[in-house]
């Protein structure tokens, strides 16, 4: 398929900057595949949506604050980084600016209340650097202290100490993202205990966002597109909840792209059932998922509105007719719906 096929005209107005006040306040767009139809509703509307029957799968990963600033040594020249993937130790893959003007063997020099300063040590063949940060304390806590929340590109504007809070879900535990997992995003505390109450099952798996979600697709025939691995953990628990469902016939819904990649990497075909399965563990996943892709384990989707000729649109675009999704967001720029990681919100059934 030609990368053009998913290209749509967004206002730039329609981009949105700031989340809303309330989280679960966004406007929710819902598709129903099997009647073709669209409605419009906010996103609390979930728990009328979904069913005791369901699990709703969250990813409970956390963003770092994973943007720094900080000068080359000796010229003094100011210096960005965004870590994307820690290798080993103290040894990270990073994204940096500006590029050029920093070789292996440079050091960049962050703070030195508490100390920590780079070494560049290679240069990726995506133009990213390695590099080795030395540092006295604890990273994580010095991360925290001088680090920034990666807000996305399209976010034309610094972090601001909001974006510490609403740039991350209400229900991130683990560390690792660079990335918020946006879907999320809409959900409160009180709306996930009447889902509870309601009897809906919610199930925590984690996969850390990495370098991929800032990476356009280059390849004009997106098949040779190649997707950055990220890792991913589904607990035995967690598989065993999801499983259950799949067996009671229950509906297993994916809260995000993420949850969706995780959830369908770890699938496998149990003949003593005639379904697909969850394997709990650990590993990585460089799933690309576009047109032509038969799901496996999930029955519906929340996501938010993505960038044209991304490989999340591709994903959503799988779930349901490209033509239709493409439809769909026309018809949420005709009625002012909100774009990418601050905006609103789309439900697939």
């Amino acid at each position: 398929m030609h990368i053009d096929q998913f290209d749509y005209q967004l206002p730039p107005e329609l981009i949105a900057q700031h989340p809303l006040e309330r989280r679960d306040a966004s406007k929710l767009m819902v598709l129903n595949r099997q009647k073709q139809t669209i409605q419009h509703g906010h996103f609390s509307d979930v728990l009328q949506l979904l069913k005791p029957t369901d699990c709703l799968v969250i990813n409970s990963s956390k963003v770092i604050p994973a943007r720094i600033f900080g000068q080359k040594k000796g010229t003094g020249t100011p210096v960005e980084i965004l870590l994307t993937k820690r290798i080993q130790g103290d040894l990270w893959e990073t994204m940096v600016r500006p590029g050029k003007k920093l070789r292996p063997g440079d050091w960049i020099e962050f703070s030195n209340k508490p100390l920590l300063e780079g070494e560049i040590m290679g240069i990726g063949l995506d133009g990213t650097r390695l590099v080795r940060f030395l540092y006295n304390g604890i990273f994580s806590e010095i991360l925290a202290e001088i680090g920034n929340m990666p807000l996305p590109p399209y976010i034309h504007r610094p972090s601001t100490k909001e974006d510490e809070i609403r740039y991350q879900t209400v229900y991130c535990q683990e560390e690792g993202s660079v990335a918020a997992p946006t879907a999320g995003l809409h959900f409160t505390p009180e709306l996930l205990d009447k889902l509870k109450e309601k009897g809906v099952s919610i199930v925590s798996i984690t996969l850390h966002v990495g370098i991929g979600t800032f990476r356009p697709v280059k390849c004009e025939i997106i098949e040779e597109h190649k997707m950055h691995f990220e890792e991913y953990t589904i607990s035995e628990s967690a598989a065993n909840r999801i499983n259950e469902t799949i067996r009671n016939g229950g509906r297993v819904v994916a809260v995000g792209t993420t949850a969706t990649r995780t959830l369908e990497s770890a699938a496998i075909f149990r003949e003593d059932l005639g379904k697909h399965q969850v394997i709990p563990g650990t590993s990585s996943t460089g799933i690309f998922i576009y047109p032509g892709y038969c799901y496996k384990i999930v029955d519906s989707l929340i996501t938010n509105f993505h960038l044209p000729k991304s490989t999340l649109l591709m994903l959503v675009s799988a779930f349901y007719e490209r033509e239709q999704i493409l439809k769909a967001y026309q018809e949420a720029i005709d009625h002012g719906y909100r774009f990418f990681s601050y905006g609103d919100a789309m439900m697939i059934l």
